[in-house]
């Protein structure tokens, strides 16, 4: 309900509240841009805030906020990722990360890594669905795609990123 209150207040003109509005959900919304796209990017997720910020007052259903905030990044994400599929690969560069690092830090790094290897439709799932914690439903929303796919989305990128963890030697 808070959102939808910011939303009407800004479609009202009220800067602060779409101050508020960035505020709320601006660490969302870099979480999910950096990890589909393995890294920071903040000109994606300053593309999205100006796509929201010029859309917002067309937005005919304050209520349903967070799903058109998310296929508004989820669009420019798949932007930037053609771009960069596009362009030649560049050669691998071996991180090792040192001995006195903590292990929680070596694990976040081999998830990275792994959801990273992932396909984007998959990692695109495993994110919003566990990470951004929403509700299949609005992940098929966000994808465009039946709640069905998601599901069957889910349990195929479940098993690839098990597959991948063991690749990398990474026992639970």
């Amino acid at each position: 309900m808070a959102d939808e209150l910011l939303v009407v207040r800004c479609q009202l003109g009220e800067r602060e509240a779409f101050a508020e509005l960035i505020r709320a959900w601006h660490p969302a919304i870099e979480r999910y841009v950096g990890r589909m796209l393995t890294g920071p990017d903040d000109d994606v997720v300053q593309e999205v805030w100006l796509a929201v910020f010029k859309g917002l007052p067309r937005l005919r259903q304050p209520g349903r906020f967070a799903p058109w905030l998310f296929t508004i990044a989820r669009r420019a994400v798949m932007n930037r990722l053609r771009d960069v599929y596009a362009r030649p690969e560049p050669e691998a560069v071996d991180d090792v990360p040192g001995a006195d690092e903590a292990e929680a830090v070596v694990d976040r790094e081999t998830l990275g890594g792994a959801l990273a290897a992932l396909p984007a439709r998959e990692r695109e799932v495993l994110l919003l669905f566990y990470l951004e914690d929403l509700p299949l439903d609005v992940c098929a929303q966000i994808c465009a795609v039946p709640v069905g796919t998601i599901k069957s989305r889910l349990n195929r990128a479940r098993k690839l990123l098990r597959r991948e963890l063991a690749r990398k030697g990474y026992e639970a």
